[in-house]
């Protein structure tokens, strides 16, 4: 006897986007949510760009998007330009409101899981729950099949003394001080006197140093004249950056579980969003319409190793930024990147640059060195020499 037709240990954004697609398309499957923590997305800020999603599953998204803005801005040492592309933000505070509002009934919260199988779940009580299929969510696995960068931040959302006066935000301000690789800093107007400031870096090692960020944050906003009346909300995290990697094996070691979002690796190579790509793998899922261990493993690690062979390019560019020049020359990289032109950027975020975008890309003199640069370009086996 089973508890459940599917089982999705972690409630985060991946597994949330499946469930909330499965409600709603196919209502007679039994869905069961483990979450270890309070809520369902824990503590975290998704983004995505408008041309990131088809119109319909920006319709679908809409009753979890808190804010959406015309365009963006980009600020470097010798750049300041908009982008008109239309961007938008989920928070998990609403995420989980939404959430459970549809699937309260199949949501265990504070539940921990210490063991997983294609088909059963054993729980931290001891308890041991079956179901057709078993999906494992719970973010980033550790494997020596990927060598890795990373994208770590730490961010705050501020409530200003007065009006801050931006109106779109800057998703990338690398006009402050380098430090710890590329590091720039982010910001969301959320209101007319709130914001989200996130210190960030594209680093070589995951440690984070909360304090220092946190005073880098500050300062950011004293050189801007924003006076900090209450700090809302903290959030930090450190997401994977691809280099290279043996995509078969990092799946063999899911031992048949089907994974989703980071464990599937699934997210952009480059920028790290992962919700476009949870969106696309939920609809995938649904066209398919089959939900036992065998198929669900099957097809969604198809997807992922089809979406990583036709993304090579974007960890060869990961590569370049990590490996060619001193690491606070990396800015130089993602400021000749950002004169390119505006559909080219809208593609690339997207993951669907054409031939001659990628072309474009890397044509014409590079902003680092060219022996490091021709030694990142080969280094497509960076995994196996990390495992030496």
């Amino acid at each position: 006897m089973v508890d459940a037709d599917l089982i999705l240990v972690g409630g985060g954004l991946a597994n949330g986007l499946l469930a909330l697609r499965l409600r709603q398309a196919r209502p007679d499957l039994r869905l069961l949510v483990i979450e270890q923590g309070e809520t369902l997305g824990g503590n975290h800020t998704w983004s995505f760009h408008e041309h990131d999603l088809t119109p319909a599953q920006q319709a679908w998204l809409e009753p979890l998007v808190d804010n959406r803005w015309p365009g963006y801005e980009v600020i470097f040492p010798d750049l300041q330009r908009r982008l008109g592309s239309g961007y938008a933000s989920i928070f998990s505070h609403r995420f989980h409101q939404l959430l459970m509002s549809e699937l309260a009934d199949g949501v265990h919260l504070n539940t921990t899981v210490t063991h997983v199988e294609p088909r059963r779940v054993r729980l931290a009580c001891g308890n041991v729950l079956r179901a057709g299929a078993v999906i494992d969510g719970r973010g980033v696995r550790r494997s020596d099949q990927l060598a890795l960068g990373f994208q770590k931040f730490l961010g705050q959302e501020l409530r200003l003394h007065k009006p801050h006066g931006l109106q779109e935000p800057i998703i990338m301000d690398a006009s402050v001080a380098q430090q710890d690789g590329y590091r720039f800093v982010y910001v969301l107007p959320l209101s007319a006197d709130t914001l989200l400031i996130e210190d960030t870096y594209y680093a070589d090692g995951d440690a984070v140093a909360p304090d220092t960020l946190r005073d880098n944050i500050r300062r950011y906003a004293e050189a801007r004249d924003w006076r900090i009346a209450e700090m809302l909300r903290e959030e930090q995290g450190v997401l994977p950056i691809v280099l290279s990697g043996d995509l078969p094996a990092f799946w063999d070691e899911a031992r048949g579980v089907p994974q989703t979002g980071l464990s599937a690796a699934l997210f952009h190579p480059t920028t790290g969003y992962s919700l476009p790509d949870a969106l696309r793998l939920a609809d995938h899922l649904v066209a398919l319409g089959r939900w036992d261990a065998d198929s669900l493993f099957a097809a969604i690690r198809g997807y992922s190793l089809r979406q990583w062979r036709q993304r090579g390019f974007f960890r060869l560019l990961n590569r370049m930024l990590f490996m060619a020049g001193p690491a606070d020359r990396r800015w130089t990289v993602m400021q000749r990147f950002y004169r390119l032109r505006e559909p080219l950027i809208q593609r690339f975020y997207a993951a669907d640059l054409t031939t001659w975008d990628r072309l474009r890309i890397v044509s014409g003199k590079p902003p680092v060195p060219v022996g490091e640069a021709l030694r990142a370009l080969a280094a497509g086996d960076l995994h196996h020499k990390e495992k030496r």
